[in-house]
């Protein structure tokens, strides 16, 4: 039997709630190695130059965690409250869209290798299903309230892994036609009649369930450290005052700065330098200046925010370097105070930030006295 036509498409299943992996979100949401679970392995298909359109099946209501946390501009469908009705909603959306073939993925399988995605397609051209499966090698025992009442003989058994492979419409058929939901889509193809080929599974490949499950695949990802480096820049105009904010200290001067907050450009930058190295876009986006409540708000918010952020996705920050251009006040004096009041804010040790300031020997509105500019970089690593 020869494949059909059409593209080839990964349908990844992440509608469960996944609550024995802790966390406090759902185990496809959580930090692996400095990205979500559920990034990495929706990027294994998107990333394969053999997949045409990756349909990723969440739960309800999840958009926002999706978005947050994975990011990707992939089509999203809700799922149901079992596997196979979620795996129905995916053949669902991807019906008429001229696919051939489907590779059904569990999200929290983020290990998935090229490799492995190719010999699913593969072992596709001569058979309507395939998947993935490591023989089993330990003794088996049946046992009752922790005790062995017999052994189990292992000759042909497998440990079943995903993507499993199916011809498009076979599958499809053979979901309308099985009520009952199902462990996965082996079943329901073998109960539709298909033929499965088995095809080498990979023991990387493994099934993120408990807390203990992302220890073992961190170790996997051979614990190099994800590492990112955002930058950010900031200025504000200075007008009649008799003093500013910079760093969250207040410094005396014979003006004020102007902006919507509290206009502290420093904590402007650096809050934006955060964001950025989270590719999470600048204050506007999570604080937007038309939204009248943050009409002279106390930039702290903002930076606490990102730094929330940060910790939330798994990166800890390793090191914060701010720039402020003006000629004056002298910022020197201050530079200590300013240190350690954005080292409080973050959590962090006050030897992680580094405050500096120059001049531009009189040259444009910061030379001349209009206003204060601001640059910082931020540096985020994960293990």
């Amino acid at each position: 039997m020869s494949a059909p036509g059409g593209t080839i498409a990964a349908l990844i299943v992440a509608a469960g709630r996944g609550v024995r992996a802790g966390g406090g979100v759902p185990k496809q949401y959580r930090p692996l190695g400095g990205r979500a679970v559920l990034a990495r392995s929706v990027a294994a298909f998107a990333d394969h130059p053999r997949i045409g359109p990756v349909l990723v099946v969440i739960g309800p209501g999840d958009g926002p965690l999706f978005a947050a946390h994975v990011g990707r501009h992939v089509e999203t469908v809700p799922g149901a409250e079992s596997r196979a009705g979620s795996v129905r909603a995916g053949l669902a959306a991807l019906a008429g869209r001229g696919v051939g073939r489907v590779l059904i993925h569990d999200g929290a399988r983020p290990l998935v290798s090229a490799a492995l995605i190719d010999r699913v397609i593969d072992a596709l051209e001569d058979g309507p299903a395939a998947a993935p499966a490591l023989p089993v090698t330990d003794a088996l025992w049946r046992g009752v309230e922790g005790e062995v009442l017999a052994t189990q003989p292992r000759d042909g058994l497998f440990r079943a892994q995903t993507p499993q492979g199916f011809h498009f419409e076979a599958i499809r058929a053979g979901h309308a036609a099985h009520a009952a939901d199902a462990a996965d889509d082996v079943t329901v193809a073998r109960d539709a009649g298909l033929r499965v080929r088995i095809v080498a599974g990979d023991e990387d490949n493994l099934k993120l369930t408990v807390a203990e499950d992302f220890m073992r695949a961190e170790k996997l990802l051979g614990g190099a450290p994800d590492i990112r480096v955002g930058t950010g820049y900031d200025v504000h105009a200075l007008g009649p005052g008799d003093g500013i904010v910079l760093c969250g200290v207040s410094v005396p001067h014979d003006g004020a700065l102007i902006g919507h907050s509290d206009a502290d450009v420093a904590m402007h930058a650096i809050t934006d330098a955060l964001y950025g190295a989270l590719a999470e876009g600048d204050i506007g986006r999570h604080f937007p200046p038309s939204d009248p409540q943050w009409k002279g708000a106390a930039s702290e918010i903002f930076l606490r925010h990102a730094g929330g952020r940060a910790a939330e996705r798994g990166y800890r920050i390793a090191a914060i370097d701010c720039t402020i251009v003006c000629e004056r006040p002298r910022i020197g004096p201050h530079a200590a105070a300013m240190a350690a009041r954005i080292a409080d804010i973050l959590g962090i040790a006050p030897g992680r930030v580094g405050i500096k300031a120059t001049t531009s020997e009189r040259l444009g509105f910061t030379g001349r006295g209009e206003g204060i500019a601001a640059q910082a970089t931020a540096t985020l690593i994960a293990p």
